[in-house]
């Protein structure tokens, strides 16, 4: 009773505040805009937050929603001690050219400092072409490093010990191949699989959602995904089998909202496939991970954070029924909005991907990438990721954010906004379980049209300058973008297919064939074990392109229907 008297002590004088002293202020000064509202839009926000907009039993709500670090529901974070014990992995996303061009600079990351890498592959790559098909033209090395074959991956981590750096890869349609790379130059490191340590990408879903670098059916892509999740239970049992991403989501334009429910949605239909395939929820949700976006909104993002990591630890104990505390824990990896970056006046990339940062780090993140300034214009420079890669070495050991667990939780209006963030999530959930699950959301472009309708919104907003962006449509200065840019050109790609020639000439041919008949006759077979012939395939220099058209050959390709 003591409680609701306080409860309702404060609602009294709330109103009498809001009477007496706002109201008057508002009336002579009046406020900058209409509403305020969070990037989602249909969160407003209000002037304050007290107690009273939290619950009237503090106790009850601190252990039924916040708890404490590193047990459930994990919103204050998911490890007891967080940051206290040990930093965040510091992964800058990088990759381009030739595997020897892109090993020069992670050996470079290495050396200033960087504690995780992330590789970045081309689109051929991305899509299962070698870099001499004809689809590949124009395309080498452009966005990312071109790995056509195990000599490739030999070359792109020499040097690289397995044993004590963690391999994150942005992979997803041709995920098992270069996972089957990555265990193969362990083996040849002395570096058994068992101890290798990183993430393959690995997320079909959002490919159809979001990105466009498909190539099988639904299916039999889920299939592959399941696949890898059942060989890395016992063959790889330190690496994270998938990195459900809810960044490229947001990249196409979705709110903090969408990103965190269609990201989950997703994440529950992989749960689902892999319940059906015959595996126990416990033996492999501990390897499942997350990728997020870091947007603008500063405290909405950390919001964000918390909000997902508590709906996906109560998703997995209620309705999953994983018994683990490794189960229910949400570990993610952050990235910095790259759509948030500006070609004009790229220095100011700098501050937003500072703020960005600092929001992941207050939000709990276990690794962080920060986009380099010039990331709107070019692929970036060594001086730009060294900027961004010193970004994070400051919020780590000067800010003194990282000294204390969770330091803005208790805040009257993060907490307000972790609840909003999750309620609504959960009710996009419900909606897309009523069609069917993901998969079903995505084959009839709910989701798709769910994320193009905000992005319309928010690019009429910007056109009519009701969300500013600085530099863009306001204030405005003129000058043009930085001259030292990265370029990559079509030597990169004469010289892969030189390389693969080579590669080609000197294998057994034999042997390359009947294993790639061996795979082929196994993906007809849908209980066969496809990863353990994917790495055998590569251990004798089959080459990417060649394993995903055995493939192609059985699954076929996805064309997307038109929804629209």
């Amino acid at each position: 009773m003591a409680m609701i008297d306080t409860a309702s002590k404060l609602q009294s004088l709330k109103r009498d505040w809001q009477s007496k002293v706002l109201a008057p202020q508002m009336q002579r000064f009046g406020e900058r805009q209409d509403r305020f509202t969070t990037s989602s839009d249909d969160l407003t926000v209000a002037p304050l937050y007290t107690p009273d907009d939290l619950a009237s039993d503090a106790d009850a709500y601190y252990t039924q929603q916040l708890g404490f670090p590193g047990e459930y529901p994990f919103t204050r974070g998911v490890q007891p001690n967080m940051y206290r014990g040990r930093l965040w992995t510091m992964r800058q996303y990088a990759g381009f050219g030739t595997a020897a061009e892109s090993n020069r600079r992670y050996k470079y990351l290495i050396e200033h400092g960087q504690t995780g890498l992330s590789v970045a592959f081309d689109l051929p790559t991305q899509i299962g072409y070698d870099a001499d098909h004809d689809f590949a033209e124009g395309e080498v090395g452009k966005v990312g490093v071109s790995i056509s074959s195990l000599r490739d991956m030999e070359t792109l981590l020499d040097g690289i010990p397995l044993d004590k750096v963690s391999i994150s890869m942005t992979i997803n349609a041709p995920a098992a191949v270069l996972l089957a790379m990555v265990v193969a130059v362990g083996k040849q490191q002395g570096v058994p699989s068992t101890e290798l340590r990183g993430t393959v990408q690995n997320d079909i879903l959002k490919e159809y959602i979001a990105r466009g670098t498909y190539i099988y059916p639904p299916a039999p892509s889920m299939r592959l995904i399941t696949d890898i999740f059942r060989y890395c239970a016992s063959a790889a049992p330190k690496w994270n089998t998938i990195s459900i991403s809810g960044y490229h989501i947001r990249e196409a334009g979705s709110t903090a909202v969408q990103e965190v429910a269609f990201t989950l949605a997703n994440g529950i239909e992989y749960v689902q496939h892999a319940l059906a395939a015959g595996l126990d929820v416990d033996d492999f949700a501990k390897q499942l991970s997350f990728f997020f976006n870091a947007h603008n909104n500063f405290l909405e993002e950390v919001a964000k954070f918390r909000a997902a990591r508590r709906l996906w630890a109560r998703i997995m104990r209620e309705r999953f029924g994983a018994r683990q505390p490794d189960s229910w824990r949400l570990r993610f990896h952050t990235q910095t909005g790259g759509s948030t970056l500006t070609a004009q006046q790229p220095e100011n990339n700098i501050v937003r991907v500072t703020t960005q940062a600092l929001a992941a780090v207050l939000g709990g993140t276990q690794s962080l990438h920060t986009n380099g300034m010039d990331e709107a214009l070019a692929l970036p420079t060594e001086k730009s990721v060294e900027i961004a890669l010193r970004t994070q070495q400051i919020i780590a050991y000067e800010s003194g954010v990282a000294d204390t667990v969770d330091p803005l939780g208790g805040s009257y209006y993060i907490e307000w906004l972790t609840d909003q963030i999750e309620a609504q999530a959960a009710d996009y959930i419900a909606r897309i379980d009523k069609l069917g699950g993901a998969l079903e959301a995505v084959e009839q472009g709910y989701i798709q049209r769910e994320i193009q309708e905000t992005a319309y919104r928010t690019q009429r907003a910007i056109e009519a300058k009701e969300q500013i962006v600085v530099g863009v449509n306001r204030f405005q200065t003129g000058a043009a973008p930085a001259p030292d840019l990265l370029r990559v050109d079509e030597s990169v790609r004469l010289a892969q297919s030189a390389a693969l020639a080579d590669v080609r000439g000197q294998r057994d041919q034999a042997r390359v064939a009947e294993l790639l008949t061996q795979l082929e006759n196994a993906a007809h077979d849908p209980n066969a074990a496809l990863m353990p012939l994917i790495v055998e395939a590569v251990e004798a220099y089959a080459t990417l392109g060649e394993i995903c058209d055995a493939l192609r050959r059985v699954f076929g390709e996805y064309t997307p229907e038109s929804w629209l």
